[in-house]
C-alpha cells in the first residue's frame, strides 16, 4: 500500500561549483537523446524508450563525471517529458538552461543534517526536518535564476488517517479579496506579494541589470508562496472539510483583469490546499461553481425574477432574495453554495456558517 509523496526543497550552501560541472555533463545526456530522437524520427524506426536511452548510454557515467543514476534519471525523464508533452522531440539544453541533476532515490543518503551522493557531503540550510520515508525517484538538484542550487527531495511518508468531519467551509476564490468564506470572514489579499511586485515592475521600467531583475522575481515568488502556505495552512488546521470553487484562471487570462488573476495564482493555492488537508487528515474536495454567486443559498431559489437584473456581472455586490427576503453579500453567498455543492454538504453533518 503506497503512502503519501511529498517533496521537500533545501537550498545547498555546499559544492555549488561541482553541481554546476555536473548539470554541463546533464545537459550533454540530455541532447544525446534528442539527438537519438532525431535519428529515430529521419530513418522512421521506433521512438527509443527510456530503457532503451539507458543501454545506449551504458559506460558513460566514468568518462562523464557524474553517477550512473543522474545518467539514467535524465535518460528516463527525456523519454517521460517527451510522451507528456507530445511532442517529437524537445528542445536542447543549453548555458542558458537552468542547471539541473536528476537523481535516484536510492543513491541519496541522510547524514544528520545534510545528504550524501555519488561520494560528496551537501550541506544544506536545514529549514525544516524532513520526515522518515522512502526518498524517491525525481529527487533532483535544481538551480534558480539567481544561481542558488536546491535539493528537492520526493518522499514517501504514511498516510494520515481522515479526521471525522464536523465542521467544513466552503472558499469562493476572488480578486478584490483573496477569498471569502462560507463563515462570511473575507481574506485580504497578500500585501507583501504586491509590494514586492511593485517594485519589480519599476526596476524593469527602469532597465536594471538581470541578476537584480531575477532577485526582485524570486522575491515576488517566495512572498506569494509563503502568503498561500500560511493561509492553507491555517484552513485545514480550522476545518475538517474544505469545498473550493473550480473558477478557472484560463479564461480570465483573455481578459481585461488578466494580471489580477495572474497575481491571485488560484491554482497553485488550490494545490496546496489540497496536499495539506491531505497532509492533516482534512478532506478536500474542489466543486463547480457554477451559478453559485446567482443561487440564494438561504432558500436555493433559482428563479431568475428572484435576483436583480445584471447579477451575472461582477458590479453587483449585494442583493436581496425577493423569495426569502435573505440580504446576501455576492461572494460570502457563492462561498456558502459552494460549501452545499460538495459531497459533505451541510446536510451531511456539518455546520453551516
Amino acid at each position: 500500500m503506497t503512502g503519501m509523496i511529498l517533496v521537500y526543497r533545501y537550498r545547498v550552501k555546499s559544492l555549488n561549483g561541482l553541481l554546476n560541472k555536473q548539470s554541463r555533463a546533464v545537459n550533454y545526456v540530455w541532447n544525446f537523446c534528442n539527438d537519438t530522437q532525431k535519428h529515430a524520427l529521419r530513418w522512421g524506426k521506433k521512438w527509443p524508450t527510456g530503457f532503451c536511452l539507458n543501454v545506449l548510454t551504458t559506460g558513460s557515467s566514468k568518462e562523464l563525471g557524474i553517477h550512473s543514476g543522474t545518467v539514467n534519471a535524465t535518460c528516463e525523464q527525456y523519454a517521460k517529458s517527451r510522451s507528456q508533452h507530445r511532442r517529437p522531440y524537445l528542445r536542447y539544453r543549453g548555458k542558458n538552461s537552468l542547471g539541473w541533476v536528476p537523481l535516484k532515490g536510492r543513491d541519496l543518503r541522510r547524514e544528520g543534517t545534510a545528504f550524501r551522493f555519488a561520494g560528496n557531503t551537501f550541506r544544506v540550510f536545514d529549514s525544516r526536518t524532513l520526515p522518515e520515508g522512502t526518498i524517491k525517484d525525481g529527487t533532483n538538484f535544481a538551480q534558480d535564476a539567481r544561481g542558488n542550487w536546491f535539493l528537492n527531495i520526493v518522499i514517501e511518508v504514511a498516510d494520515v488517517p481522515a479526521r471525522p468531519i464536523r465542521s467544513g467551509v466552503g472558499i469562493d476564490l476572488g480578486l478584490k479579496d483573496f477569498a471569502a468564506l462560507s463563515t462570511g470572514e473575507k481574506l485580504p489579499n497578500d500585501r507583501f506579494g504586491r509590494r514586492a511586485a511593485e517594485k519589480l515592475a519599476k526596476a524593469q521600467r527602469a532597465r536594471k541589470h538581470r541578476r537584480h531583475i531575477a532577485k526582485l522575481h524570486a522575491r515576488v515568488a517566495n512572498a506569494r508562496a509563503d502568503f498561500q502556505h500560511k493561509l492553507a495552512l491555517d484552513l485545514v488546521r480550522r476545518f475538517d472539510y474544505i469545498a473550493v470553487g473550480n473558477v478557472s484562471a484560463a479564461k480570465l487570462t483573455r481578459t481585461r483583469i488578466a494580471k489580477s488573476v495572474y497575481d491571485a495564482s488560484w491554482s497553485s493555492f488550490r494545490d496546496k490546499l489540497r496536499y495539506k488537508a491531505i497532509a492533516h487528515g482534512a478532506t478536500f474536495e474542489e466543486v463547480n461553481e457554477s451559478g453559485s454567486t446567482q443561487s440564494c443559498s438561504a432558500c436555493g431559489s433559482k428563479d431568475s425574477t428572484t435576483r436583480p437584473k445584471g447579477i451575472a456581472g461582477l458590479r453587483i455586490r449585494e442583493w436581496t432574495c425577493s423569495s426569502c427576503g435573505v440580504v446576501h453579500d455576492r461572494d460570502t453567498n457563492a462561498a456558502r453554495n459552494i460549501l452545499r455543492c460538495g459531497r459533505a454538504s451541510p446536510g451531511a453533518g456539518i455546520p453551516c456558517r
